[in-house]
């Protein structure tokens, strides 16, 4: 036989190979529960709008897969109750079967995103509840805020025909509980047995190989996700501790700058808070372009301020850029604290440059006159001269009250002290003011 009829040819044994992967991963899949997925999403760490967008782009790409379960592993404080009302909905409106696995804690609005999801397991150390609504600053939020979220709390347990006084309870503490740990005036929390026994979770599950075999998903892929870098610097960049820092720096950086002469560390730290802010507000979906192009034309117009000087444009600016914040905000209150509290740190660093560096350097340099003329650089605005008090002399034209006199050969302008003197009288001088000399009329008694 020949070499040429031995040899193998290449592009079959490059489609072997493809049809022997092929078969192989068909397989392995239908070893895996007949193709069967389960995605684990991860509830983890505070609920913002920041991870609104990552469930969104997670239970869509489950979806899209074909997903037949999707497992929540919850781990959270809780957070803000508009994001948890959006990741609420979320879960309401998926058409895939859903499980909330509480791992760790499920406080306030994790318990509220639990209590959406179609069945709740949880491990032995695991609790729920604390759902008390308080605004940012640790008060209870007001009677309406709080009428509002115990509404959703119940809604969301009757849903999925869970007790609703329990909900009621953990966002509520005027409902009585005692046997639950909860008297009057506590919010209840739900440890793993006493969820298990009011209907709040389907069993108590050890770890994620448990769950799956208790919901006869053990064959199946599991597809784990995680927030992509992005999505976590976005989480950070929202948070609503980071948001005054990133204003702060931004405004302060700005004015600093103006103090600098040409544009160096500063100006560069204050554009590159702005565009962290609206990079983090953009990547949590909460900001649009709109809001880019008032900041921009915000910016233009304060700069233009500058060499027009009308007031109007840069009124018009200020007011652009606030707007294209709150625009980029999920809540215009914090968003207006944060705008507060940037204002007063700006203002306290400007007056403390005001005061030890003065408008003489940087960009006010080249807007605001600062040269003088003086006396040491051979300047003379007007003299005072002192010498020229008590001298005598005659009126040449009549002062009405000002006119002309002659004193010692010298003509002056002088004024009187209002009242008139013809030409040709004897006038003494009483007082020098700068350029301006007074004088009095002189009768002959004085001359005497």
């Amino acid at each position: 036989m020949s070499k040429k009829a031995g040899r193998f040819p290449l592009w079959a044994s490059a489609l072997l190979a493809v049809f022997l992967i092929v078969v192989h991963l068909s397989s392995f899949v239908s070893a895996d529960g007949e193709g069967e997925q389960v995605y684990v999403i991860p509830v983890e760490s505070t609920v913002e709008r920041g991870m609104t967008a990552f469930l969104e782009r997670t239970t869509s790409e489950a979806i899209e897969n074909g997903a037949d379960h999707i497992i929540f592993e919850i781990d959270t404080p809780g957070g803000r109750v508009d994001a948890a009302g959006t990741i609420g909905e979320l879960l309401q409106d998926l058409n895939v079967p859903n499980t909330a696995y509480i791992t760790s804690q499920a406080y306030s609005a994790g318990s509220y995103i639990a209590l959406n999801a179609d069945q709740i397991y949880m491990k032995p150390q695991a609790t729920m509840g604390a759902s008390g609504v308080i605004n940012s600053d640790g008060t209870a939020a007001d009677k309406k805020a709080q009428s509002a979220w115990i509404s959703s709390m119940v809604a969301a347990a009757e849903a999925n025909d869970r007790d609703p006084i329990y909900a009621r309870a953990m966002a509520d503490s005027s409902i009585d509980l005692p046997d639950y740990g909860a008297p009057e005036g506590e919010f209840l929390t739900l440890g793993p047995n006493q969820a298990e026994e009011v209907g709040y979770a389907e069993g108590i599950i050890q770890d994620r190989v448990e769950l799956l075999n208790e919901l006869e998903l053990s064959e199946a892929q599991v597809v784990e996700t995680s927030p992509t870098p992005a999505e976590n610097f976005a989480r950070f960049l929202t948070d609503p501790v980071v948001i005054p820092i990133l204003l702060s720096v931004a405004s302060i950086g700005l004015v600093v700058e103006l103090y600098s002469p040409g544009f160096g560390i500063p100006g560069t730290m204050g554009i590159l808070s702005l565009v962290l802010f609206f990079y983090g507000h953009i990547v949590a979906g909460l900001a649009g372009y709109e809001a880019i192009i008032l900041l921009i034309l915000g910016i233009g117009l304060i700069v233009a301020e500058f060499f027009v000087s009308s007031g109007i444009l840069g009124i018009a600016g200020v007011a652009a850029i606030v707007t294209s914040l709150m625009l980029s905000s999920a809540d215009m209150g914090q968003m207006a604290m944060s705008i507060g509290v940037a204002l007063l740190v700006t203002i306290a660093v400007s007056i403390i440059l005001f005061k030890t560096i003065g408008l003489e350097k940087g960009f006010f340099k080249r807007v605001i006159l600062s040269d003088a003329t003086s006396a040491e650089r051979g300047y003379v605005s007007s003299v005072t001269r002192l010498e020229l008090i008590g001298l005598e002399g005659k009126s040449i034209t009549p002062l009405r009250p000002s006119g002309t006199a002659l004193f010692d050969n010298e003509r002056l302008d002088v004024v009187t002290e209002g009242s008139f003197i013809g030409a040709d009288q004897t006038v003494v001088i009483v007082k020098t003011e700068g350029s301006r000399i007074v004088v009095r009329a002189l009768h002959k008694s004085e001359e005497e």
